[in-house]
């Protein structure tokens, strides 16, 4: 099969043929339609991300979107002809998705949702599973309460906005002046980051009370900016990127709390993949409820292009989620 190697770390990727995978027990084998492109790809491709635990010779992509053309031993809720998806490599030595198969297990994977393509499937897996994981798993989202979520525009943010509000969320999101339309297309109330300071929007929004939750997908002054923005005593701060080192007096005196989310732990680790498998199946459903629609870049690039779509990312020039059609 044809495939995007990484052969040393902050070159490009090489087009290349290597060996089709087999489907062990667990697992199915996927012609991959559409892989999405996430920022952690890229600095991956860079070498400045050691936590995913990727050395090369390596095939990268995490997302993916596909067809089930083969089924290995002990898999019983997938058939060959399967349409489906998930987060499924590209971290911790496993193969990725920028290829035209992958032998993947099927805890992380579910069906695809009907209403959607495969381009707009494989934009949902990361971003969705790290929404999921900071507002449900960890924070535990209800109906009526105030969100606020940092980066609102950006490919988790999008999908967090659109989370918060199918839990019935009252739900506001910070982001720069060019990107307000999008959050408000989201479904959110807009904030302008740089046209007011935390205090202002705080008082504005909440009666200076804070937000019950607070999400954070920037990392960190906006980490910082988090522990002054949520409520005192029962508000909750969660983020995906708290790997500085901040300080929790701002936290500590409203009496709030915070957790952290590593979206990438049962890939590294091999456990809990069963709650990947059942967070995107919950995002098949709201999708096909009309309830959830990735924000795409306006251009596919095929695996020919995939320098150009890593690139696309990494300089800031994406309208949106960029997604590789590796098999055309």
């Amino acid at each position: 099969m044809r495939a995007a190697m990484l052969t040393a770390y902050n070159a490009p990727l090489e087009i290349g043929e290597v060996p089709d995978p087999t489907p062990g027990p667990g697992e199915v084998l996927v012609r991959v339609m559409a892989s999405g492109v996430n920022p952690l790809d890229t600095k991956i491709r860079r070498g400045v991300a050691a936590h995913a635990e990727m050395a090369p010779p390596a095939v990268l992509g995490i997302d993916l979107a596909g067809v089930v053309q083969a089924v290995g031993a002990q898999v019983d809720r997938f058939r060959i002809g399967d349409e489906v998806f998930g987060m499924t490599g590209g971290v911790g030595g496993l193969q990725g998705t920028l290829a035209e198969l992958a032998a993947v297990d099927t805890r992380l994977i579910a069906h695809k949702p009907e209403s959607l393509s495969m381009m707009q499937t494989a934009a949902l897996p990361l971003g969705f599973i790290t929404s999921w994981e900071g507002l449900v798993d960890r924070a535990g989202v209800v109906a009526g309460q105030r969100v606020l979520i940092h980066g609102g525009a950006g490919g988790v943010g999008f999908l967090a906005v659109q989370l918060a509000i199918a839990r019935g969320a009252q739900v506001f999101a910070t982001g720069s002046p060019s990107s307000q339309e999008v959050i408000r297309h989201a479904g959110a109330t807009p904030i302008d980051y740089t046209a007011s300071t935390v205090e202002e929007y705080v008082d504005r929004y909440t009666g200076g009370d804070g937000f019950d939750i607070v999400v954070d997908n920037v990392g960190g002054a906006t980490l910082d900016a988090s522990f002054t923005a949520v409520k005192r005593y029962s508000g909750h701060v969660v983020s995906a990127l708290g790997w500085g080192t901040h300080s929790l007096a701002p936290l500590s005196f409203r009496g709030a709390t915070y957790s952290g989310v590593f979206t990438l732990m049962p890939l590294l680790t091999g456990r809990r993949r069963e709650h990947h498998g059942r967070i995107v199946a919950e995002a098949a459903t709201l999708a096909d409820g009309g309830r959830l629609i990735p924000r795409l870049h306006s251009e596919s690039f095929a695996l020919d292009d995939v320098n150009a779509a890593y690139e696309a990312v990494e300089n800031g020039t994406a309208t949106g989620k960029v997604v590789v059609l590796p098999d055309g």
